[in-house]
């Protein structure tokens, strides 16, 4: 399904409490082409082709179509670079709005980036991040997970 996806994403100052609490979401995620963007992923026991369209800023337009294990497992050496592995939480935020967190797993180890997803860049750009959040990464090309992947190495 297409939609325009308008997000902003930031480093953790300092993790929530009890992560046990929230929905968990086990991801590995490759990429088959960096610009436009071409992405398998696992989550949990769903999996997904994305297409990214070149957007400007924190907006582009994405393509999620379900494929199967067996299609995702078929593609999974083709990709470029690494496979990037990480989990996902899902914490609410203030009304409908939700925090993802994702903690990486090697060569990421360390790693804690926590995204929010915008219905318009009006509320992207008049959303005030909770304390636990750090610093706003939204347009440092270094923490896209595409980059990332076939990097395979991140300098902060």
């Amino acid at each position: 399904m297409e939609n325009t996806e308008i997000e902003r994403k930031w480093m953790i100052r300092k993790l929530p409490e009890d992560l046990s609490g929230y929905e968990s979401i086990g991801m590995e995620q490759a990429y088959l082409n960096i610009s436009p963007t071409v992405r398998i992923r696992r989550e949990n026991d769903e999996y997904f082709l994305t297409y990214k369209g070149i957007g400007e800023g924190i907006s582009h337009t994405e393509y999620n179509l379900p494929i199967t294990k067996e299609a995702f497992l078929h593609m999974l050496p083709k990709a470029d670079g690494i496979v990037i592995r990480k989990t996902r939480y899902v914490i609410p935020l203030e009304g409908k709005l939700k925090a993802e967190l994702d903690i990486f797993n090697e060569p990421y180890e360390g790693l804690r980036i926590v995204e929010v997803e915008f219905d318009s860049l009006e509320e992207a750009e008049a959303f005030t991040a909770p304390d636990w959040f750090g610093e706003d990464v939204s347009n440092d090309p270094r923490f896209r997970n595409a980059r990332m992947a076939v990097e395979g190495t991140l300098r902060i």
